[in-house]
């Protein structure tokens, strides 16, 4: 048997059509290093994006996008920063959280950030650990070639699968002196060889991030674990791009980054209509805003407690005041309903002009009955 054959027996069993990568149903799990394996085996390409909040993960994660990652990058769409550097362990424990929260069928890698596992393989497990433990994150992803190699193995011992990353490594920026193009020349024997470092070392996949596309074919025809390409030309088994990139939201990207919709100009048209509509009056209309709700037959009593009702108007046959419903009001199941305004009770209540999403009923006592708006 083949490695490769052997590689897809793990990973798929007995399943002669194994669901695809990309766009696979949701079969009530999470895509696995294992899935991972199998796609590599079958030849299979597919995608992946960051993310760093709940409701952006979950909209990928419905596209069908099989792997997330929360990325360094983090330091620079999502706090500000001119590099991935700043950015602490504490700043990414959070945002991979909430991507994991917000999604049930991808895999989430967190980014290990610069300073939290350079020191040693103890220092690599403490982070990882962290992320695994308080985020529920399925891998981590650290940068390097052969100098992290012992990082590596000691995180596959403890049974955290590791992504690699080489070429353009940005938390070296400052040793590359900027954002260049790496393993030109003599420089792709050797990120070829800590390719080959890196998956004796166990890591599961390995980025290749600004390499020349010919030495990316080169690894990805050498390696059995799949190569995750950004800007590394189309023979990787995967590609990544940072999400605001991809939507067009970054002010300035990089040559590999293909725009695939132009964020920017849909939330600045969006902001400028809602700030035409308030300067103009026009928003809140109607429509978004609430009504007061009343049995025709409180209305003295309301007057009574409350003053001067203006602007009332009762449904025909109906008791109750445009917009309120005649039965249940309230997501609780409050109910107006006998007994509240007969035998000398009394109530006045307030609910959404859409059904009674919000309401409260005041009683003869003056005891608020469900507490608050719910």
């Amino acid at each position: 048997m083949s490695q490769l054959t052997a590689v897809t027996t793990a990973a798929t069993g007995s399943r002669t059509t194994p669901e695809p990568l990309y766009g696979g149903a949701n079969s009530g799990r999470r895509v696995t290093v294992r899935d991972i394996a199998a796609a590599k085996a079958r030849g299979e390409k597919w995608p992946m994006l960051t993310a760093y909040d709940a409701l952006t993960a979950g909209i990928f994660d419905r596209a069908g996008i099989p792997v997330l990652l929360v990325g360094d990058s983090a330091a620079m769409v999502v706090y500000g920063h001119d590099t991935t550097i700043p950015v602490t362990v504490d700043d990414m424990i959070p945002l991979t959280a909430a991507v994991v929260r917000g999604t049930s069928r991808a895999l989430i890698v967190a980014d290990l950030p610069f300073g939290s596992y350079q020191a040693s393989p103890g220092a690599a497990l403490a982070a990882a650990t962290r992320f695994l433990k308080e985020t529920g994150a399925h891998a981590v992803k650290l940068e390097g070639g052969q100098r992290v190699a012992h990082q590596v193995e000691e995180l596959v011992a403890a049974g955290i699968p590791v992504m690699a990353h080489l070429g353009l490594t940005p938390q070296s920026v400052n040793a590359f002196g900027g954002y260049r193009v790496q393993g030109r020349g003599e420089d792709g024997e050797h990120l070829l060889h800590d390719a080959k470092v890196l998956e004796a070392a166990g890591a599961f996949s390995v980025v290749l991030e600004c390499v020349p596309a010919a030495l990316a074919a080169r690894v990805t025809e050498a390696l059995t674990i799949p190569t995750i390409g950004i800007g590394a030309g189309p023979a990787c088994d995967a590609q990544v791009l940072v999400w605001q990139d991809m939507a067009g939201l970054s002010p300035r990207v990089a040559k590999f980054v293909k725009k695939y919709a132009d964020l920017t100009s849909v939330l600045s048209e969006a902001a400028t209509a809602f700030a035409d509509d308030v300067t103009s009056g026009t928003f809140p209309d109607e429509e978004h805003s609430y009504r007061l709700c009343i049995h025709k037959g409180w209305l003295p009593l309301l007057r009574q407690r409350r003053g001067a009702v203006h602007r009332v108007s009762v449904l025909p046959g109906a008791g109750w005041l445009s917009g309120c419903r005649a039965s249940v009001v309230g997501r609780g199941g409050f109910r107006w309903g006998a007994g509240l305004s007969g035998g000398g009770g009394g109530g006045w209540g307030w609910c959404e002009p859409s059904g009674g999403d919000i309401c409260h009923y005041d009683g003869d006592d003056h005891q608020r009955h469900d507490g608050q708006a719910v």
